[in-house]
Order: structure tokens, then C-alpha cells, then sequence
């Protein structure tokens, strides 16, 4: 394919994402009332307990507006995961082999509901931090949070949780292609911690410990399960290769008397 072909083929997969984007946002604009109850619970909550207000804020005329229409288009984006994730695919594999074509549609098997799996880990996260977070106002004060903020704060956590779902399709990706062993990944654990933890404490919404542990945490149990994978793929790879050193081996000792026999 030539140039203008690809960029051609590139827009209509972006075409057909962003059809599926919105049809899941008509989804996400029914789904808008229940979810926005579900999320704002943990802060109207704060009222029963402190006696004070809390509540979302909306502070411009237009900001229910805005809020309702990305709240819907960051749910659609989830419900419609599948197709852009399959268009992402479509993109890529002509230019793959057979071989490579299935691994990559194993991943992408593997990567939608995982992806799925974090953000539905994320929806059961997010309530627990906004109520641990708010539970903190002074009894007689008011928690009055801004929409935007609060949007913002949903949508880092959740599909930051979403993504850390999708660590041991990579390390285990990148093992399987024989670039990088389990043990090797192991080593560096100390470092990968470290990062972790930078990239929670620069994901969290807040300053606080508790959204960036909240982060880590999952980030950190799919590493190293991820390791634990790969490391059980590094022996079945090495009894595999054992075994074929063997059969030739044995091979060989059986051909070389038929071959000596040969010359007398």
C-alpha cells in the first residue's frame, strides 16, 4: 500500500471508532442519571455524617451541559472499547504474518476484557477514595466540589485502573516474542516499584497517599503476576528447547553407525 492508501485506510478506521464512540455515548447519556447518583453518593453522604453541605458543584449555566456530554462520551468510550480496540487491530495486521496475526488477536482477546475488568475495578474504587477523601471536612463545614474537578478525578482513576489491567498482556507479549525473559523483568523490580509510584503519584487526581496507593496497588499485583507468567513461559521454553537438543542428539548418534557402516 502506498502512503496516501495507509492514511486513507488510517481514516477509516478512525471513522469507524469514533461511529462507535457515539453510538456508545447515546448509551452513556441514558446510563448519565444512575451513574452520576452512584458517583455522587460518597459525597452527599458527607451531609448525614458532618451535618454540612456537600454536594457537586455546577458553576456556570452551561457546566451540566458539559458535564452530562463527557460524562456520556467517557462512558461510550468504554462501552464501545471493543470496536475501537478491533480497528486498532485491523490497522495493523496486513502488514503482519499469519503467525504474528493470531498472536496479536490472542492480545487483543486478552486486552478488551481486562481493559473492561479494570474499569469496572475502577467504578467500585472511585466511591471508596471520594468518601475517604471527603469524610476529612470538619464537622459544620461544607464540602462543595466543582463538577469539572470531580469529572477529572472519575476519569484519571478509573481509566488509569483501566490501563493498569492491561500490564500483563505487554510483559507477557513482549516474553513471548523472546525479547525479554521473566528473571530478567524480576531484577528490576526495585525500579519498577519506584515507577509505579511516581506514575500513581502523578496519575492521582489529589495530593493524597490514599489515591496514589489506591493506583499503585493494581498496578503493582499485575507486575508481578505478569512476572510470574512469563517466568513459567521461560521453563516451558527451556524444557521445549532441551527436549529438541535431545531428539537430535539422539538422532544423530543413531545415524552416525549407518554412515560408518557405509564406508567399510
Amino acid at each position: 500500500m502506498s502512503l496516501w492508501e495507509h492514511l486513507k485506510e488510517l481514516k477509516n478506521r478512525l471513522i469507524k471508532s469514533a461511529i462507535g464512540v457515539v453510538i456508545g455515548g447515546i448509551g452513556g447519556w441514558i446510563l448519565y442519571d444512575p451513574l452520576l447518583k452512584a458517583l455522587a453518593e460518597p459525597v452527599n453522604r458527607i451531609s448525614d455524617e458532618t451535618g454540612g453541605l456537600a454536594a457537586i458543584n455546577f458553576g456556570t449555566i452551561a457546566s451540566p451541559f458539559d458535564f452530562k456530554l463527557q460524562m456520556s462520551l467517557l462512558i461510550g468510550a468504554v462501552i464501545s472499547s471493543p470496536i475501537w480496540i478491533y480497528q486498532l487491530w485491523a490497522f495493523i495486521t496486513p502488514g503482519l504474518t499469519s503467525k504474528e496475526r493470531r498472536y496479536t488477536l490472542g492480545y487483543m482477546a486478552a486486552a478488551i476484557p481486562l481493559f473492561l475488568a479494570g474499569i469496572w475495578v475502577g467504578w467500585l474504587v472511585v466511591p471508596q477514595v471520594v468518601h475517604a477523601l471527603t469524610q476529612f471536612t470538619p464537622a459544620g463545614s461544607s464540602s462543595v466540589i466543582d463538577a469539572r474537578t470531580y469529572i477529572e478525578f472519575v476519569t484519571r482513576m478509573v481509566l488509569m485502573l483501566g490501563l493498569a489491567f492491561l500490564v500483563p498482556v505487554v510483559l507477557v507479549g513482549v516474553n513471548m516474542a523472546g525479547l525479554v525473559s521473566g528473571r530478567t523483568i524480576l531484577k528490576a523490580w526495585r525500579i519498577t516499584v519506584f515507577l509505579v509510584f511516581v506514575l500513581a503519584a502523578i496519575a492521582a487526581p489529589g495530593a493524597d497517599a490514599i489515591s496514589m496507593f489506591m493506583l499503585a496497588g493494581p498496578l503493582l499485583a499485575l507486575f508481578f503476576a505478569a512476572i510470574g507468567i512469563c517466568i513459567m513461559n521461560d521453563k516451558r521454553r527451556d524444557r521445549r528447547q532441551a527436549k529438541q537438543v535431545a531428539e537430535t542428539e539422539a538422532t544423530a548418534d543413531v545415524a552416525t553407525p549407518s554412515s560408518e557402516l557405509k564406508k567399510l
